[in-house]
């Protein structure tokens, strides 16, 4: 795959993105995400659709399938590894690309990015917000590394690869019919289910909440 606009997109389609696939798996991951997904989808009502931007090699999506077998799943990757593991998935659709290329073909009931956002050129957040928000047609949650202000943190010997900010802050402030639904904060340290200190935001659109409750 070529023709990237940046070098995060490079980076993420390349080897590295490689090494990350092959580090980041394992039942343990599951059960945590399991755990996670577990409390976000509580806090929904009925979901039948789900989209990943940035699934990797499908180890969130294997957990949402344990707790939604029935939904309808579909994942966005831009590395060739990951992607061989996704298409062993079974019931998923993939979309083999840049989250930045990405054309909402149809609506889903939830979109979710988790450890994504993070990596994205900060320049191009905007286009990615907007691809979020197009692709859903009600929930929206983002479980990345939380910051009141941007910051650009090294990150495994790089710099430029991994940015912390308030990114449900900025989807509030650019959707106004976005409202805050909950939120959390999973620690590395947490005895039972871990995750990498990530803090998880549901968002939902209020036309479908005015929608549904009338």
């Amino acid at each position: 795959m070529t023709g990237f606009i940046t070098e995060q997109e490079n980076f993420w389609a390349g080897n590295f993105g490689d090494d990350y696939t092959d580090r980041n798996q394992g039942n343990n991951w599951i059960a945590s995400n399991t755990a996670l997904f577990a409390k976000i989808f509580s806090r929904t009502d009925v979901v039948q659709s789900v989209i990943e931007f940035g699934a990797n090699l499908g180890m969130n999506l294997k957990a949402v399938q344990q707790l939604l077998p029935q939904a309808e799943l579909s994942a966005i990757e831009i590395n060739p590894k990951a992607v061989e593991k996704l298409e062993q998935f079974g019931n998923l659709k993939v979309y083999h690309q840049s989250i930045l290329n990405f054309q909402t073909d149809y609506q889903r009931d939830f979109a979710f990015t988790k450890g994504v956002l993070i990596h994205i050129d900060p320049d191009s957040l905007p286009q990615v917000y907007d691809a979020l928000y197009r692709t859903t047609k009600r929930y929206i949650c983002i479980a990345e590394y939380y910051n009141p202000t941007p910051i650009d943190i090294p990150y495994r010997g790089h710099t430029g690869k991994l940015f912390k900010r308030d990114f449900a802050g900025d989807l509030l402030g650019r959707f106004r019919d976005l409202r805050l639904v909950d939120y959390g904060f999973i620690y590395r340290r947490d005895n039972k289910f871990p995750q990498d200190d990530i803090t998880w935001f549901l968002m939902e659109k209020d036309n479908h909440r005015s929608q549904s409750m009338s």
